[in-house]
């Protein structure tokens, strides 16, 4: 997680829930991308030069403790949780970074990200929905 998507000038309302934003910075030698948010999503999803897909971050439970889903070619998923740097008694708030964390609820993830997508760009919702069932912890629960 780079950035935190904030609703504001620029955004753009995809649907009920989801919005893209429009200028979305571009950092120099990174791979193009686009960001959707919604009140418990943030996707950032990262292009190739030929436009295919290179790789996405999916942010989830925004409203509870937020963790992350990334997906990248060259590396395959990655699990962590944001370590918002709220937890620090009688110092000042730190920045968020990410931090490992554990069994990732692959169904629970797809089923709310499936209801919640419908107003994405279709192939970006059925890249983001396929990657994860291909996740080693869809077809198994807790």
């Amino acid at each position: 997680m780079r950035e935190k998507a904030q609703p504001a000038v620029g955004a753009q309302e995809n649907g009920v829930g989801v919005r893209e934003l429009i200028q979305v910075r571009q950092i120099p030698g990174d791979r193009r991308r686009r960001w959707f948010f919604s009140e418990d999503f943030d996707l950032i999803v990262w292009f190739n030069d030929d436009g295919t897909f290179a790789g996405f971050e999916l942010c989830y439970d925004k409203s509870r403790i937020q963790r992350s889903l990334a997906w990248r070619q060259a590396a395959g998923f990655s699990h962590m949780a944001v370590d918002d740097g709220e937890n620090r008694p009688g110092k000042y708030k730190a920045t968020p970074v990410l931090v490992p964390d554990g069994y990732f609820d692959a169904r629970r993830i797809h089923s709310a990200f499936a209801r919640e997508c419908v107003s994405l760009p279709t192939e970006v919702a059925d890249y983001v929905l396929q990657t994860i069932e291909k996740h080693p912890n869809y077809g198994t629960a807790l």
